[in-house]
């Protein structure tokens, strides 16, 4: 489904409800995701992010509020978007907007920009905890790491109705029991503040080599080496058609290092985590293709909250490049592959 302009009028029509400048010519941007439309405000400096749904199942102004919350509580790591407003759920607009600065740049050329982005994922981690009561709306699960194995179950329920080959289930099967044991030891890496989206994809890198981390609806309280996992497997790196590359062991690993070097003291509970975090990712990246292939034929839901992965949401072009993406990460030969991975990435960080 395109971005008709329908979508642009009635932007105009919340802006100028809103008292925001609305004379500036209203530019969309390429159908790259599937959770936003974004439209740039031409000569404003300001991107408008339109949400088609919301992943974390919200309603549409909770939705917004957690958005907001993300950009704000990011803002201080100097590699986000500022915020510069919200347009409210409405009748122009039924699930509202944000306005975020439009970062100018170009998508991260992997290898050579894995620093850069080891940096500015490196500057969110650091930011100081805030105290417990602080950290709503964002999520804080007393234990992050069963909170994560929780959501890889919800989306575990639809492997069945993506008809995935048999060897594929046994090994998700395999790496999801291997995952609730390490729920039996009580230790735990640090937590802070980390993006849950940190796939190269969704960065912009400035004219001055600075990494800008623009997606930020889904921050939560949790572990940061989900996010370093995020970044570089191989169903991350190879997910955008602007960043695709698959990474060498060796430029893993040094990536991993850069962020420990760029971090400081909170790296030293997460080495040895890296392995663990790393397939947790993978398993809810990969139980997250089974859900798309599974719910994505279904229509548009009516209504303006929730989550809806319908593919009638997005343009036809984004919606073939993530089926053809699904099919590649379920494909035996693929799973195997990171499975191997896996292995040698954990001998790798063996002194």
């Amino acid at each position: 489904m395109p971005l008709h302009t329908d979508v642009i009028q009635h932007l105009r029509a919340a802006l100028e409800a809103t008292g925001h400048a609305a004379d500036q010519p209203l530019v969309p941007l390429p159908d790259k995701g599937l959770a936003h439309d974004h439209v740039r405000l031409q000569g404003s400096g300001w991107l408008a992010r339109i949400p088609k749904q919301s992943q974390l199942g919200l309603a549409a102004q909770d939705n917004l509020d957690y958005q907001r919350a993300c950009f704000e509580r990011a803002a201080a790591s100097g590699h986000t978007p500022a915020i510069h407003g919200v347009l409210a759920p409405s009748t122009h607009l039924s699930r509202g907007a944000l306005l975020v600065q439009d970062i100018e740049g170009r998508p991260a050329r992997l290898p050579d920009d894995l620093p850069a982005l080891a940096a500015a994922l490196a500057a969110l981690h650091a930011l100081p905890l805030p105290e417990a009561a602080a950290r709503a709306p964002l999520l804080n699960a007393a234990d992050p790491l069963r909170a994560l194995v929780h959501e890889i179950d919800a989306q575990a329920a639809h492997l069945g109705a993506a008809r995935l080959p048999a060897a594929v289930l046994t090994v998700i099967e395999r790496e999801r029991q291997r995952l609730r044991a390490c729920l039996n030891s009580p230790a735990r890496p640090a937590r802070c503040l980390i993006a849950f989206d940190a796939h190269p994809g969704n960065f912009i890198v400035q004219p001055d080599g600075r990494a800008v981390l623009v997606d930020l609806e889904k921050c939560r309280y949790a572990h940061p080496g989900l996010d370093l996992a995020h970044t570089t497997l191989y169903t991350s790196t190879t997910w955008d058609v602007d960043t695709q590359a698959a990474l060498t062991l060796d430029e893993v690993l040094a990536f991993y290092a850069a962020w420990s070097q760029a971090v400081g003291p909170l790296a030293v509970s997460e080495h040895a985590w890296y392995g663990t975090l790393r397939r947790a990712m993978w398993l809810w990246s990969i139980t997250w293709c089974a859900k798309w292939r599974a719910v994505s034929p279904a229509s548009a839901q009516a209504g303006a909250d929730g989550e809806d992965w319908s593919s009638e949401r997005s343009e036809a072009a984004l919606v073939a490049h993530v089926r053809e993406r699904v099919d590649h990460y379920l494909s035996p030969g693929v799973v195997d592959a990171v499975l191997d991975g896996f292995e040698a990435f954990e001998r790798g960080l063996c002194p």
